[in-house]
Order: structure tokens, then C-alpha cells, then sequence
């Protein structure tokens, strides 16, 4: 989930049994996420934790850059780039966020005092140069950069402006002359079919400009204001307040042809909300063709693994058409770029920067005057003052955390066992990144498989973020918040007043009476129980609470099973253990089953399938059914010696197959259990042995937990008899009439059958014997039938009114499911199995009506003590 705002990545490597943490992240920060891990009880190496800029994590840094400069992989261009007006920096291509329009959107952003429009298209004429009153409409969805147009172009099949193939127009507020061009890059369905060439504010542009030899023209400043190169009226304002002046002077000429709704995508800067520009600069770039097709030929083939598989498709996409990587950042923290400006040789004329990279800067000295054979100490060198990428810095982490690159020896077995971030999304461009840059500075992959897990969602489906007011701090689920404590978070942030009201009243409504405490083992336990691994989680923290009941129900069945044993309690080895009941041997089955998916779920990363195991076998299993069949053996005098030694048996192996996920709980609990005789124990659970399927198969019978699926079947049947007719006191006495041979399971189970339905005595009734007179009865199936003792339990004047009153009750619903109509075809199916369910209820209560007015005109016979 979203530990922490500013988090660039988060790895764990596994170290026997802890694990290295790899934070690439600011100090502040990392220091929070540090203490949210602790507090949701991370294994960790907690004395590997370093930080991105210690030194040895910046020589790293230093070295990986001088390395790809030697290699001709890093470079130096002016070309465009990704630009946060608002940040005065450029940014990663994961940080741009993509938001689809599907027409006019009114959007506030930074620096601007009232909203902008996007989503529109703009018709622009651009008269004809030589013909009187003749047109071309042009649209646009950016006003703004007219300035910056050097060309107007369509397609060259595009017959209805194939007369104007060579000729010119006339700018709409220049009056300057744009040649008309063909290319077939153009759209001919889009808008109007012609489209102006702004090459230094468009990507496509740039590339059409190029192929045409067009000098970019820049009208965007880095402050996102107008530059002198769009005169006087308009240099210096505000690139929206600009579009809104130069829509009012196309007015004014007479040139404005109106707009219309136009479906498009916004390039959002993800930090600061700001819409993002693209601007011509000059920075570094790494080549990133040859890398990536590496980076894709190594999943393809297998050699590198993706877990969840199905990222493949988005990894062959992006390393299959990579563009060269802008490593330069205009930040005032981060790495600063080891490269150095010769200044006197730029100042003499040259037509280009002169530029050297070095580790110190006498390194780069040293190379600059090889490069312009004067000495070094005559040179001055003017160090880059952009800093890289943090993207850079962080795909380098778990290299510079291993000592690379003194230290190499350990980066071949380098496993990743989790990555934890804010979206798969993210965790897939690092992890990519580390593979490029890893491969290429030691020759071999770093790790040979990851695991990237689900982005956090609340539970409305919505991205956490702080203008809405939804973002969790595990630590808030963990030891409880009050509202006020959350509404005063929202301040702390960086959110404007608008944004603030808004978020603040989401909040409102969300936790309306602030988290409850739900523990840590309650939260990891949620975390790891949402099947769809890799796909997006909805988290809640009612279903947080939820576990934290089920952390209850295990503590108390530990009571139970503490008072069980005993003060004097030996446990047996598991191989010594006295002959099992046939409920023992049941739960031990149950126990051997649940390690054995709790591995296969380990082995193939399905950790819901663990949960779902655990939960089961816990709840179900042992607290539910094992439990209460138990309790009346404990009490006969002797007591037998099975039972104690099964329970502890059970709870110790059972909270080593938790502690993973509940480690608080486990630990507490495992330590109050009695140690075996003649072994070391381990001094905490966390490095106790897990439970293996092997060492737990010989005490696993699946026939015999079939036939104890077959009695469970009839205690639900008796527990429901009961209800109906409202046996909530006594124990009526039951019997069973079995016609399979192959059914004969039921006679090993006939004293817990009693117990878990809280029946009395069960017996048999032979086949083809006659049901017992004024008994209740209920088939399992056609040759499983039971049969209750109802006659003399039951006042039939007094219970027939109730169970007319439930009937009425349960036809009103029934009647109401039958009239309406849902839309979907989830509601609908839902719909039809709520009916199902009613209609079988309403003929069990007019079979018990039948039954009990049969009783009415029969004589009431005592019941035998």
C-alpha cells in the first residue's frame, strides 16, 4: 500500500531469515517508511539501511555515469523533453500522467487564477498567400503556440488540397509566409485534415520538422511564459493567459472560425498537477534502443521471470519502443551530474558546448586538455548544475547497496523477493531501468525473477491521493485515529484551499468516526488475502476490522487449548502420539492439508491461497468444529491423553504456518506453549522451522475428511431442523437411516455428530425400518435420510403461529425479488439465487407446519428420561 508520499522505490531482498531493504528516497521520508515498515513488522536488515545520497551510494552513482559516458550509452543533445512548468524541471516519463478527455474539461492549475479549458479544438483560418478571400482552416487544440509555427501540412493524398500543394500561407497574427507541406503523417480525418508544424512543442512535430529541415521556434519559456520571440504583446504572460489573448486578437482580424468538443489525452505532470510542456533543452540522454530490446529479449526467452506473468505485455511494449532516457533534473536535491562545461573553449567561437565527464573534476580537467591540447590548469571548468534522475539513482540501489562497484561477487544472486510501491506500474519502469542499467554496467542481470504486487485502492476503487482525502497510513489502521488527527494530516500536505475542503469532507464521510485499532497482524493479514496478485486491491478498513475478530478467535481458542493442557503438560514427539479418535485423526488431516497449501502457495506466490488455507483451517476447522467436539471428551474422568497432545499439536504447527502474516500474534502466543522434550527451541518463532508437507503427510487421510464432510453436512441439516422448530433448549434425540454401504462413514462420527449439532443421542435406524412416528425428518441425499425427535418438545398451538408469521415475512421478499429487474447480469444472477434460496426456505416451513398440525390430533406421549 501507499507507505509514504516521495517514495521512489522499495526493494527486499531475502537474507535467510531477514531480508535487506533497499529505500531510495529522500531522508525525511525514508525515515517514515522506515517506521511504518516496523510498525507493520518487516524482517528486515535494518543495518543495511543507507541512504541514496551516502557516499558510497553517490560514488556508485558517479561510477555508473562515467561508465555509460565511456560506452557512448550516455550523451549529451538538445532535444525535447518532458517539462513541469511548476517544478522548473524535467521530468520522467512515468511521472507524466496520461488523462483522457472526452471533450471540454475545465481543470485548475498551478500559477493559474481561474480554470482552463482543455478538450477543445480551435479553428484557425490561415489566408491563402496571392488569392483574395481564399482559407485554409487549420485546427488546433493549442492556441497558445501559434507563435511557434514554422509550416502548415496535410496529406499528400488528401485531394481537397492538392491544388495547394507548394504554396504558402499568411500566419493569422505574424502576417509572416508558412510553406505548405505534404506528409504522410497527417490525418486526413482529424479535424480539418491540416495541421500546423510547432516542432519545438511537439513531439510529433519535431519529428515532422525534422524530416522537413524546420528550424524549432521556442515560445514557451521553462516558467511557462511567453518568450520575446512572440513579441511584446504577449512575452512574458502566462502561456493560458496568453492563449485567451490570442484568441481575442484572431477575434478582432476576423480569422477565428470557433471551436468544438474534441476528445484528446493531457499530458498531467503526476507531482505538481500542472499541465506538462514540451520544451526544447539540452541534457543528458541515455541510449536506450539496444538496452531495451535486451531488457525484452531476456523475458521473452525466460531468462528473467515477471510475476504476475501478465505484465509480460506491458513489458514488451515499452522496452520494444523506447525513446533514449532524459537523465538531467533541474532539482535542488538529488545527484549532481559528473560532467563539466570547458568554458573558454565555448566562449571562442565553437560552434558547440564542450563538455567532459569525470569522477573528480581533475579527472575531467585531465580529459579536457587532451581533448583541446592546452594544459588542464589554463582550462576552466563550470560544473553541470542539474542533478539525475532519482529514477537513475534508485535502478542503481541494489547494486550500491551490495558494494557494487567494488564488490560484485554478490550481485549474481541478488533476488528481489518483493517490491513495494505505490503501482505495479511504477515498479515495472524501475524494475526495467535495473535491468538496462544493470546489464549493461556488469554484464549479467541482476536477478532472474520479481514480484510486483498490487496497487492499493480504497474501497470505492479510487487511486489513494491526498486531494481526495482517502489516502491510508498503515500506522493510522494499526493503532487507531481519530477523525480530528486525520483532518488535521490534510493541512500538513500540500493541497490549496479548494482542494483542502474537498478532501477534508471525503474524509469526513469515509471515517466518520476516525479508524478503529485493528492491529499489525490484522493488516498484513488483509493485505495478503486479496486473490488477483498484481491486479489492483480495494482495501477497507471494515475488512481490516474483520481480521482483527478473527486475531480474537484465534487468542481464544489458545486459551481454550492452554487451559486444556494443563500446568504439567509433556508434549509427545508427533510420531509417538496415543492412538487417534477418529476426530483427532480428522484435524490432524486438516493440519497436514493446510501446510501443504500453504506451501504450494508460497511456491507459486498465490499468498491469498495461504490465507484462505489458514482462515480456514483456524476458523472451521479447528475453533468451529474440533473445539466443540472436544470439549465434552476433556470432561470424562479420566481424562484421555489424545486430545491434549492433538491440541498442541495442532497450535504449534498452526502458528508456524502463520506467523508470516500475523508475526505479532504468533510470536506471543507460540512462546507460552510448552517446549518438547529433547529438542532446542528456537528463541522465536520468526526462525523456528516453517511446517513442510512432507514432514506432515503421513497423518493425512483426504477419505476420511470426506466422510467427516458428509457428517458436517448433517449437522447443518439438524441445526436448521432445530431452528425451525424452535429447539433452542432441549437436545432432541436423532437417528440416522443409511441405505449406501459406501455411507457407512457416519457410523465412525455418531457421539460428535450429537455434540456439533447439539442433539442428544444419535443411533442408527436400520434400512427399510419405518421412520419413528412424530419425528421430524430431512434428507442428505436418497440414501441418506435423518430424523428428529420433535413429539413431546414442541407445543404445535404455540409454534404454528411463528412459523406463519416467518412465512409471511419471507414471502413479502420473495414477492418483491419477483417484480423487479435488475439491469446487470451480476445483479440478476444474484437476484435468482436470493429467490432459490427463499423458495426452499418456504417449503421446509410449510413441511414443519404440515408436520406439527399433524401432531395436533395426535396423542402427546412422555418423553422417556
Amino acid at each position: 500500500m501507499p507507505l509514504c508520499a516521495g517514495t521512489a522505490c522499495v526493494g527486499i531482498k531475502c537474507y535467510g531469515s531477514r531480508a535487506l531493504i533497499m529505500l531510495a528516497l529522500l531522508p525525511k521520508k525514508g525515515g517514515e517508511i522506515c517506521k511504518q515498515l516496523q510498525a507493520l513488522g518487516a524482517s528486515l536488515d535494518w543495518d543495511r539501511d543507507c541512504f541514496t545520497m551516502d557516499v558510497s551510494s553517490s560514488m556508485a552513482v558517479t561510477e555508473a555515469f562515467v561508465r555509460l559516458y565511456e560506452a557512448g550509452l550516455l550523451y549529451r543533445n538538445r532535444q525535447l523533453v518532458n517539462w513541469s512548468c511548476a517544478l522548473r524541471s524535467a521530468i520522467s516519463d512515468i511521472e507524466v500522467e496520461k488523462r483522457p478527455l472526452t471533450g471540454r474539461t475545465d481543470l485548475r492549475l498551478p500559477g493559474c487564477s481561474t480554470p482552463v479549458s482543455f478538450g477543445l479544438l480551435f479553428s484557425v483560418a490561415f489566408p491563402v498567400d496571392g488569392e483574395l478571400d481564399t482559407e485554409v482552416l487549420v485546427g488546433t487544440t493549442r492556441p497558445e503556440t501559434l507563435p511557434g509555427d514554422v509550416a502548415v501540412a496535410v496529406h499528400p493524398d488528401d485531394s481537397r488540397y492538392t491544388h495547394l500543394h507548394g504554396r504558402q500561407l499568411r500566419h493569422p497574427l505574424t502576417g509572416q509566409l508558412l510553406p505548405i507541406i505534404t506528409d504522410s503523417a497527417v490525418r486526413p480525418d482529424l479535424g480539418t485534415g491540416v495541421v500546423k508544424v510547432t516542432p519545438a512543442h511537439s513531439p510529433a512535430d519535431a519529428e515532422l520538422g525534422a524530416r522537413h529541415g524546420f528550424t524549432p521556434l521556442s515560445v514557451i519559456a521553462e516558467d511557462g511564459t511567453m518568450t520575446s520571440l512572440c513579441g511584446d504583446w504577449l512575452q512574458g504572460l502566462h502561456r493560458f493567459v496568453a492563449r485567451e489573448k490570442i484568441l481575442s486578437a484572431l477575434r478582432e482580424q476576423g480569422l477565428f472560425r470557433g471551436f468544438q468538443n474534441h476528445p484528446m489525452v493531457l499530458p498531467i505532470c503526476s507531482r505538481s498537477g500542472d499541465v506538462i510542456e514540451y520544451l526544447l533543452k539540452s541534457q543528458w540522454f541515455v541510449r536506450c534502443q539496444k538496452m531495451g530490446e535486451q531488457a525484452a529479449k531476456a523475458v521473452e526467452s525466460g531468462t528473467l521471470g515477471l510475476s504476475p506473468s501478465f505484465h509480460k505485455k506491458s513489458w514488451q511494449y515499452w522496452f520494444s519502443n523506447i525513446g533514449d532516457w532524459c537523465v538531467s533534473r533541474q532539482l535542488w536535491w538529488g545527484h549532481q551530474i559528473p560532467a563539466y562545461l570547458v568554458t573558454e573553449e565555448s566562449a571562442q567561437g565553437g560552434t558547440e558546448d564542450l563538455w567532459v565527464v569525470g569522477r573528480t573534476e581533475s579527472e575531467a580537467r585531465e580529459r579536457a586538455a587532451k581533448l583541446t591540447g592546452r594544459p588542464g590548469a589554463e582550462l576552466t571548468l563550470k560544473r553541470d548544475p542539474d542533478v539525475l534522475d532519482t529514477w537513475f539513482s534508485s535502478a542503481l540501489y541494489p547494486f550500491s547497496s551490495l558494494g557494487w562497484p567494488q564488490e560484485t561477487s554478490d550481485l549474481a544472486r541478488f533476488y528481489p523477493l518483493s517490491l513495494l510501491e505505490t503501482g505495479s506500474d511504477l515498479l515495472l519502469f524501475w524494475v526495467g531501468r535495473m535491468v538496462m542499467l544493470g546489464s549493461a554496467l556488469t554484464g549479467q542481470l541482476p536477478f532472474n525473477k520479481v514480484l510486483l504486487h498490487s496497487m492499493i485502492r480504497d474501497r470505492q476503487g479510487r487511486k489513494m491521493s491526498k486531494s481526495l482525502g482517502n489516502v491510508l497510513d498503515p500506522r493510522d489502521i494499526i493503532s487507531g485515529v481519530e477523525l480530528e488527527v486525520l483532518q488535521e494530516k490534510l493541512k500538513d500536505g500540500n493541497l490549496d484551499p479548494t482542494e483542502l475542503v474537498i478532501a477534508a469532507t471525503a474524509q469526513r464521510k469515509d471515517f466518520p468516526y476516525g479508524i478503529p485499532e485493528c492491529g499489525t497482524d490484522a493488516l498484513r493479514f488483509t493485505l495478503c488475502s486479496h486473490g488477483a496478485l498484481g491486479r489492483d486491491m480495494h482495501l477497507s478498513v471494515s475488512e481490516v476490522l474483520s481480521f482483527r475478530h478473527f486475531c480474537n478467535k484465534i487468542w481464544n481458542a489458545m486459551r481454550f487449548i492452554y487451559n486444556a493442557l494443563g500446568e504439567n503438560f509433556v508434549p509427545q514427539p508427533a510420531e509417538e502420539l496415543p492412538p487417534l479418535s477418529p476426530m483427532d485423526a480428522w484435524i490432524l488431516s486438516c493440519l497436514a492439508r493446510t501446510a501443504r497449501e500453504c506451501e504450494q502457495g508460497f511456491l507459486s506466490r498465490e499468498l491469498s491461497r495461504v490465507t484462505h488455507a489458514l482462515h480456514h483451517f483456524w476458523l472451521h476447522n479447528l475453533c468451529d468444529v474440533y473445539l466443540e467436539s472436544v470439549k465434552p471428551v476433556l470432561l470424562h474422568s479420566p481424562r484421555p491423553s489424545g486430545p491434549p497432545q492433538v491440541l498442541f499439536s495442532c497450535a504449534e504447527v498452526a502458528l508456524r504456518l502463520l506467523a508470516p502474516f500475523m508475526p505479532f500474534l504468533a510470536e506471543e502466543l507460540w512462546q507460552r506453549l510448552p517446549p518438547r522434550p529433547g529438542s532446542s527451541p528456537s528463541p522465536s518463532i520468526c526462525v523456528a522451522p516453517y511446517p513442510s508437507a512432507r514432514s506432515l503427510a503421513h497423518l493425512y487421510q483426504p477419505e476420511l475428511e470426506g466422510h467427516f464432510s458428509r457428517v458436517q453436512e448433517a449437522v447443518q441439516t439438524l441445526r436448521a431442523l432445530r431452528v425451525t422448530y424452535g429447539l433452542t433448549k432441549v437436545r432432541p434425540q436423532v437417528l440416522l437411516q443409511i441405505s449406501e454401504p459406501r455411507e457407512q462413514g457416519f457410523e465412525t462420527f455418531l457421539e460428535p455428530l450429537g455434540t456439533l449439532s447439539q442433539c442428544g443421542a444419535v443411533g442408527l435406524l436400520p434400512p427399510g425400518t419405518a421412520a419413528p412416528s412424530g419425528w421430524a425428518q430431512a434428507s442428505l441425499s436418497d440414501t441418506v435420510h435423518v430424523y428428529m425427535e420433535v413429539q413431546g418438545l414442541v407445543d404445535p398451538q404455540t409454534h404454528l403461529p411463528l412459523l406463519a408469521a416467518r412465512r409471511h415475512k419471507l414471502q413479502k421478499q420473495l414477492d418483491s425479488l419477483a417484480v423487479s429487474t435488475p439491469s446487470e447480469e451480476q445483479a440478476e444472477n444474484q437476484r435468482q439465487q436470493r429467490i432459490s434460496s427463499l423458495q426452499v426456505e418456504l417449503s421446509k416451513l410449510d413441511q414443519a407446519a404440515s408436520h406439527l398440525q399433524q401432531l395436533m390430533v395426535v396423542p402427546v406421549s412422555p418423553r422417556e428420561p
